[in-house]
């Protein structure tokens, strides 16, 4: 995916509730796992695949599940509606991801990325292999889904 997990991550959050915090807390987490860009181009200068950081590793996100659960008794009620969609935000992400841009579903025991779909390389701009291929017009289908979200009832307010 290249641009639909904001929009994922919002059409999440809408079906948890209405309420501001809880769709920014689940756009939020739809978006963090892709904040490994910045390491991926201004450190590794783009030598390492961004997916094989941390953020996108489902065992990770187990780890920080569980430990939301053991948590999660000592926080209030708001902030663990909050926690909830920022981490099911996240996983709708590595879902996605899981698509056509490879996630390491058996890590620890395998460094393998997994693709539903591969993404031939037909130009030198990768972003031209990915907009140019079918897999695209899904991403074109959750901004939809997400736009007709908005302007049928903006979270935490009223129709424009």
């Amino acid at each position: 995916m290249i641009t639909a997990h904001l929009p994922a991550g919002y059409i999440t959050g809408r079906s948890l509730a209405h309420s501001g915090p809880v769709v920014l807390a689940a756009v939020l987490g739809g978006i963090f796992p892709d904040l490994d860009l910045i390491r991926f181009y201004f450190v590794d200068g783009r030598s390492i695949h961004h997916h094989n950081y941390w953020v996108h590793v489902p065992a990770f996100w187990a780890i920080v599940t569980l430990v939301f659960l053991i948590l999660e008794p000592r926080i209030s009620a708001s902030l663990r509606q909050c926690g909830w969609a920022f981490l099911l935000a996240v996983s709708v992400h590595i879902l996605l991801d899981g698509l056509a841009g490879g996630i390491k579903w058996l890590w620890p025991l395998s460094d393998q990325l997994y693709y539903i779909v591969t993404v031939p390389t037909r130009f030198e701009n990768w972003i031209l292999n990915f907009i140019l291929h079918p897999i695209f017009l899904f991403e074109i289908a959750i901004w939809a889904v997400a736009i007709r979200l908005w302007f049928k009832e903006p979270a935490g307010g009223t129709t424009p």
